[in-house]
């Protein structure tokens, strides 16, 4: 079974949608930018439930530090943990994570047995290239995924910047989202008038946003 790191919505109001959020390979689901974000998607009206794949889970217990396996190897535990979410929760979900925890989202969205209820994707972060290879673009999970796909994405990323994504071809269901000066985790330079903080407000306001149209028009 499935440990949920859960944040949600202060009062008593339902959520606009639960957000099933996967980590990034190297950071676990209650590193400073998982915390920090669900903190804001929260704000935003989104129940966030967060997971470990086994990986990092390992790490956790006391594990070896190894890398990742493949993304493709990773989509069954995503969808294990999206079936136990749908048995807790009711409403839209969407499924998302951080930089490959996206990366493997949007691979499951290509499932055609995706049930009904998962409305869309959310990525942060979205790793586009292997940082400082923009021969091998990672475009195929986009291209095949099911649902619309919302992609949060710093300017200066180096998975894949404004720069190098201006002529790239995107399929017609993912839309990106600019984050000023950001990084891969979103964050802007000392030096720029944009702050980590209100990039990652506007981050989990255009995720809710999101989450209210595909639940609508599902």
């Amino acid at each position: 079974m499935t440990d949920f790191l859960w944040t949600r919505p202060d009062g008593e109001a339902p959520a606009v949608a639960t957000l099933l959020l996967a980590h990034g390979a190297g950071a676990a689901m209650d590193s400073g930018f998982m915390n920090r974000f669900a903190g804001h998607a929260a704000a935003a009206g989104l129940d966030v439930a967060r997971f470990e794949f086994a990986y990092m889970a390992g790490r956790r217990a006391g594990g070896p530090k190894r890398p990742p396996p493949k993304a493709e190897l990773l989509v069954g535990e995503f969808q294990k943990a999206l079936q136990q979410v749908l048995g807790e929760t009711s409403g839209p979900v969407l499924i998302g994570g951080k930089s490959m925890g996206g990366r493997v989202a949007a691979m499951l969205a290509a499932s055609s047995s995706l049930p009904r209820r998962v409305t869309g994707v959310a990525c942060l972060g979205y790793p586009f290239h292997p940082q400082g290879r923009t021969d091998t673009w990672r475009l195929a999970p986009l291209e095949a995924s099911r649902r619309p796909v919302l992609i949060a994405q710093g300017e200066r990323d180096a998975f894949g910047n404004a720069a190098e994504l201006e002529d790239v071809m995107l399929p017609d269901q993912a839309r990106l989202v600019w984050l000023e000066d950001g990084s891969h985790d979103l964050a802007p330079r000392g030096a720029s008038p944009a702050t980590w903080e209100g990039n990652l407000t506007r981050t989990a306001q255009a995720v809710a946003d999101f989450a209210h149209e595909t639940g609508e028009t599902a």
